[in-house]
């Protein structure tokens, strides 16, 4: 039984059998006000809060791998045993309770005791001083799971950002469209860092590591010693030199301010124009929309998104904006921007009292090339996120890494993916040998259609669909020489989760 008869779901402190559970061998059920997940693995039984705590998505129809639920929206993981948040994007927790079995029925009891986090192995020689340098996905992450794997030395972070670290993929989609408040925005509070002994130190530019010294100094001549450092100095957006793309009214995205000064111009404006249809720019153009400004997305590509997704799933992302009034000039691109309009080069003139130049970033590489670190299309790293140099690491957008399932160097700019990197450094700093085996995942909302994708490949032969795309049910696998190297999910969350398992798992 998935629920009582009067459709509530069910009391688990009164006992389930065996018979209810699917199978997916999940049960989602109520203990008092509480949603809880009732999870079988063999002949154990698991009860954790029912919803993940990154964005609220129902666990019960994620996917149970081992003693990892796996959340079906953003690919959070969380231990079943102790309840820990065990990858990103979620951080916090769920909470555990205790399990009974008594014959065919299982029984929901008390709230379990606070169970201690796994710790990693720590090494003998571990660092005293751990210095990170970034305030984005990848530095956050690495400080967070540092601290709450036991790490007790000296932690310090330095963010060129004026701002907390942030929720950087609410900037283009739930803040930008007025889903969500300012302060959702932070990952955070100040009192997060104060409590954790982490020493946050913002509007703090590094422009120079002395490797032989391991030391690192900012602009204003401070200093701050390393036994181990991290780089993760993320990307900035490209500026193309459009004339006119230094007005007022011409905005990139990249920070919570960049984000705000964008809502402050849409609320006196009426015709946005947005560059570039990558997810960045048609993620911008639905939010804008959202807010009811006139949207005109001008993209180089033929098709938005095709050289990601295809052009079957193209179509659909394109289609899912036009039915909300979204006006796409394809092949073009802007060639002047006035203070109330723009010139495309083909001769087309668009009214323009907002313009948003969503092409792209650039990774931030500077530092690690002056320090004389191995640079080629990003830092370079090992199976582990060590760079040419011992005791300097680096994560998200600036690593370029050996991927565990492919064999193939990536450099990948994705959110989730810098995340998982900070974790996976963290881990590694204390003592884990384990190399860095996460497949990449990023998720992308518009209106209607919601597009999860997993692994990574800029050229494919074929591509393999199953479902329907047109109705916005369907995985699409995108192979080369014969091999998935990437898969797209639209409506389906526990295959695109079920892949990514598979393909972990062969590594």
């Amino acid at each position: 039984m998935a629920a009582d008869d009067d459709g509530k779901e069910p009391d688990l402190t009164q006992g389930v059998s065996l018979q209810d559970f699917g199978a997916n061998n999940m049960l989602r059920g109520r203990v008092g006000d509480e949603a809880v997940l009732l999870a079988r693995v063999g002949e154990e039984f698991f009860a954790i809060g029912a919803t993940c705590t990154h964005y609220g998505a129902p666990l019960d129809t994620g996917l149970v791998d081992g003693e990892i639920v796996r959340c079906p929206w953003h690919h959070a993981r969380f231990c079943l045993r102790s309840g820990e948040a065990i990858g990103a994007p979620a951080f916090d927790a769920v909470s555990c309770w205790e399990v009974e079995r008594e014959g065919e029925r299982v029984f929901v009891r008390g709230r379990a005791a606070t169970q201690s986090r796994t710790i990693s192995t720590q090494a003998a020689d571990q660092p005293q001083k751990i210095v990170i340098v970034g305030g984005g996905g990848a530095g956050f992450a690495c400080a967070e799971m540092l601290r709450r794997r036991g790490y007790a030395g000296e932690l310090t972070m330095l963010s060129a950002a004026a701002e907390l670290p942030c929720d950087r993929p609410s900037l283009s989609k739930g803040f930008l469209a007025g889903a969500a408040d300012r302060d959702d925005v932070p990952l955070y509070a100040e009192s997060f860092y104060r409590e954790r002994n982490i020493d946050l130190r913002l509007n703090t530019q590094v422009e120079a590591i002395d490797t032989e010294n391991r030391q690192v100094r900012d602009g204003a001549g401070n200093t701050w010693d390393y036994d181990r450092l991290v780089l993760a100095t993320g990307s900035e957006p490209n500026r193309p030199p459009i004339s006119g793309a230094d007005q007022e009214h011409v905005f990139t995205l990249r920070t919570p301010t960049d984000s705000e000064r964008i809502i402050e111009r849409a609320e006196q404006a009426q015709n946005a124009v947005v560059l570039g249809s990558g997810f960045i720019g048609l993620e911008v153009a639905a939010s804008l929309r959202k807010r009811g400004l006139e949207v005109h997305v001008v993209t180089l590509d033929s098709h938005p998104l095709g050289k990601v997704l295809g052009e079957e799933l193209s179509d659909l992302v394109r289609q899912d904006h036009e039915k909300q009034g979204v006006i796409f000039h394809t092949e073009a691109s802007l060639e002047r921007i006035d203070a109330d309009q723009v010139a495309l080069d083909n001769g087309t003139e668009l009214a323009a009292d907002l313009v948003v130049l969503g092409v792209g970033v650039k990774p931030r590489t500077e530092l690690a090339e002056q320090a004389g670190l191995e640079v080629d299309n990003g830092v370079v790293v090992d199976e582990r996120l060590q760079t040419s140099v011992a005791g300097i690491y680096a994560a998200g957008d600036i690593a370029n890494w050996p991927d565990a399932t492919t064999g193939l160097r990536l450099r990948v700019e994705h959110w989730v993916l810098a995340e998982r990197h900070g974790q996976a450094v963290a881990r590694i700093l204390l003592g884990d040998e384990e190399p860095f085996k996460d497949v990449p995942f990023f998720w992308s909302g518009h209106f209607d259609v919601k597009i999860r994708y997993m692994g990574h490949v800029e050229n494919w032969d074929t591509t393999e669909i199953e479902g329907d795309v047109a109705a916005g049910d369907c995985l699409v696998r995108y192979q080369k020489s014969g091999q998935t190297l990437a898969v797209a999910a639209v409506g389906r969350d526990v295959a695109a989760l079920e892949w990514e398992a598979e393909t972990e798992a062969r590594t």
